[in-house]
């Protein structure tokens, strides 16, 4: 090999690259410490980033909107639009969010006092059939009273834990109460950044392009910035049929619990949609709640009503979310499945959110990729 600079430099990257892995494999737990300290560093700022993505999708569809209706009258300023399209999206978003509130908050008060009411006559009930299983086995009644307990044992040992824990669960409170007002700091900086973001999108999309080109190679760049333009496209899509499947199963299910009079309709249907935001499994939280709240009301109704959402769940995973999400981001229902199972038990929710346009991106370049070989190297198509 000649050595000239080209190669030369490229044997220092290589010197570098590996001189680098070999120090980080040597000291693992400094670099975990240092990831760990730049992502809570960056944190604030990778949210309003999150945030900015959320809100981008409902807004880019009210700007494009509002340009084609003001094309064909008087036309408006691209300043006055994205200011109008940014407000309208974040009331959107808010409203969505204290809708759910307040429609499931009323019926929880309502069904907290239903609970209050038929607790005591439920467990009633259960001490009369305690005692006429007493009767009925009069060798558990004879267990029963041999069975002593020691209160004032009890009590002491209750005293000993709360004088030892106490210190601890002051510590554990402030320490929550510091945690949840630094969330709240860090919601706040995260919602201006995101606003700052949406507002300058293409410049701050020239600058990347400008950066990226300025240090990497153009055909390698080039790769990059579609890579990446793929990506946004598919989380995007990814979004918007995430949210329209989730009204979807609301509606089947506020419907036909309508239909059967089932109670806690309303607020079972919209918590069954909210939890739906999770993909395919996360339906299964709104069924666990509402199945116990019809518990109260009637068992055999929550017996049907399980029923009714594994018949409803069937139809939604192999009809409903493979068309709805896995057609919007050209992932087939099996590949999603896959993706979801994978994101779940590696990240939990987030890693189920994140994998399946994830594995989009990597399925759509793989079958480019294949495709592209595949003509290189003339391969007949009845081969395949």
């Amino acid at each position: 090999m000649e050595l000239n600079n080209s190669n030369v430099k490229k044997i220092l990257q290589i010197i570098v690259f590996t001189v680098l892995l070999y120090l980080g494999v040597k000291n693992l737990n400094l670099v975990a410490y240092f990831i760990s300290w730049l992502i809570n560093l960056l944190f604030p700022f990778l949210l309003g980033a999150g945030i900015a993505f959320i809100l981008n999708v409902p807004m880019r569809s009210i700007e494009n909107g509002i340009s084609k209706i003001k094309r064909k009258k008087k036309p408006i300023s691209q300043k006055l639009n994205r200011a109008i399209s940014l407000f309208t999206s974040i009331i959107l978003v808010i409203g969505v969010i204290f809708m759910v509130v307040f429609l499931i908050a009323p019926e929880l008060g309502r069904t907290f006092i239903t609970i209050s009411v038929r607790l005591p006559v439920f467990f009633k009930n259960l001490e009369n059939m305690s005692e006429e299983l007493l009767l009925q086995y009069p060798a558990i009644a004879e267990y029963i009273s041999d069975f002593q307990v020691d209160w004032e044992q009890v009590g002491q040992n209750i005293i000993s834990f709360v004088k030892n824990t106490g210190g601890p669960m002051i510590q554990s409170t402030v320490g929550i109460a510091s945690s949840i007002v630094g969330g709240l700091i860090n919601f706040f900086i995260g919602f201006i950044f995101a606003i700052y973001i949406l507002i300058n999108k293409e410049n701050l999309q020239r600058q990347v392009k400008k950066l990226i080109y300025a240090f990497i190679n153009e055909r390698i760049a080039d790769k990059f910035i579609s890579i990446c333009s793929l990506s946004n496209r598919t989380f995007s899509k990814f979004l918007s049929g995430q949210c329209l499947e989730a009204v979807i199963l609301g509606t089947m299910f506020l419907l036909v619990m309508s239909i059967f009079r089932f109670p806690y309709a309303l607020m079972i249907s919209v918590l069954i949609a909210f939890t739906a935001l999770i993909p395919v499994f996360g339906a299964f939280i709104g069924c666990i709640v509402g199945a116990f709240l019809i518990l109260i009301v009637s068992p055999v109704k929550a017996l049907w009503f399980i029923v009714l959402f594994l018949v409803l769940q069937q139809l939604e995973n192999n009809l409903i979310y493979p068309y709805v999400v896995g057609n919007s981001i050209g992932l087939p229902g099996m590949w999603v499945l896959v993706a979801v199972t994978i994101g779940g038990s590696t990240f939990g929710v987030a890693g189920m959110l994140i994998f399946i346009p994830m594995t989009s991106v990597i399925y759509t370049l793989l079958i480019e990729t294949i495709n592209k070989r595949l003509k290189n190297r003339e391969i007949p198509s009845d081969k395949m």
